[in-house]
């Protein structure tokens, strides 16, 4: 893997992005089972989003690469393919923990350029996948915006983020904090298949409630909705009921999109899973990595009806806009984009 490179032109007029010095554990748990870890010594951690991107923020952080929630329709595949490592089962088991995430952070807070501005974590993998219980960087990442009133926000599918309640409290006394959580659909089965690393979707709108009732706003992404297995309009409400009695502060619907990387996988899946809907899904998907912009204003339209049938209203913060790839991420980190983790 080319770990020294990674981030250096071929000038070498910029730095690599890690060190040499990886560190490789596999650890034979059943909590841990299959999956390794390489422990890397990071070179930056705060990530400046493309300047294509039309996302509200600007900056980002990402203590971790390659996520063991292992969902097959996960964008952020394609960047593990930077690492020499395939997007299928190395991205779900190949994952690249930046060890000194924190110390970092605090660094680059208190550097003189930085000027505080907003951060958003959880958006190329999640930050509260299954190494998070292991590694505890997050308290650290969480402690360091903290300590410099620094606003931030979290999208997850992972309940541990009830772990650290108390210190996303405390930064909320001091700074602007909001969270979200990813729940596409409610089907127990789809899930089992889809999105086997995750919390339940039940769980996931506990985890809403929790945030909400202590005081951390908590939005519901409610991504993906999958074509032909998650959007009929019975599927949707019974969604968005679910969202909106988990108090769930707005919602906003995302249609599932397919880059590569991320469509080869999926499709692989949807031939063993459902193979009657293969010619639908490349008809559906013949002109690129999103589906027509008829279909997205459908989904939007009904979700937003239903949302408002049940008092909670579509999200007006305008979070989940399209982000075009850019053909060679600057940062190595790939493209930037609310995850569908």
């Amino acid at each position: 893997m080319r770990w020294d490179n990674l981030g250096r032109d071929e000038a070498a007029t910029t730095p690599a992005l890690f060190g040499t010095d990886v560190v490789t554990r596999t650890f034979d748990t059943p909590e841990f089972r299959g999956i390794t870890f390489h422990e890397v010594r990071a070179r930056s951690i705060v990530n400046r989003v493309p300047g294509a991107s039309q996302m509200p923020f600007d900056w980002t952080v990402n203590p971790y690469r390659g996520c063991s929630h292992a969902c097959v329709y996960c964008f952020a595949r394609k960047t593990h393919s930077y690492l020499d490592l395939d997007t299928g089962l190395d991205f779900d088991s190949q994952i690249v923990v930046k060890v000194n995430a924190a110390d970092l952070l605090r660094k680059e807070l208190a550097g003189p350029r930085w000027q505080g501005q907003h951060i958003a974590m959880g958006t190329n993998v999640d930050c509260y996948q299954r190494a998070e219980g292991r590694y505890r960087l997050m308290p650290g990442i969480i402690g360091a915006l903290r300590d410099h009133a620094n606003p931030f926000s979290i999208l997850t599918k992972g309940s541990l983020i009830l772990r650290d309640l108390d210190l996303l409290r405390q930064a909320a006394r001091v700074t602007e904090v909001s969270t979200a959580v990813s729940v596409g659909f409610l089907d127990r089965d789809l899930w089992r298949t889809v999105e086997p690393g995750t919390p339940s979707p039940a769980k996931r709108l506990e985890v809403c409630r929790t945030l909400n009732d202590n005081g951390i706003r908590c939005h519901v992404l409610m991504a993906p909705v999958l074509p032909y297995l998650s959007d009929s309009p019975e599927q949707l409400r019974a969604a968005v009921r679910a969202i909106a009695e988990s108090g769930g502060t707005s919602v906003t619907p995302l249609a599932l999109h397919l880059r590569p990387g991320a469509r080869e996988w999926y499709m692989a899946w949807l031939s063993v899973h459902h193979p009657r809907l293969l010619s639908r899904y490349k008809s559906l998907y013949a002109d690129g990595s999103y589906a027509p912009k008829w279909y997205q204003r459908r989904i939007t339209r009904q979700v937003n009806e239903f949302a408002t049938e049940f008092g909670i209203g579509p999200s007006r913060g305008g979070t989940l806009r399209s982000v075009p790839a850019p053909a060679a991420p600057a940062d190595a980190e790939g493209p930037t984009q609310l995850s569908l983790l």
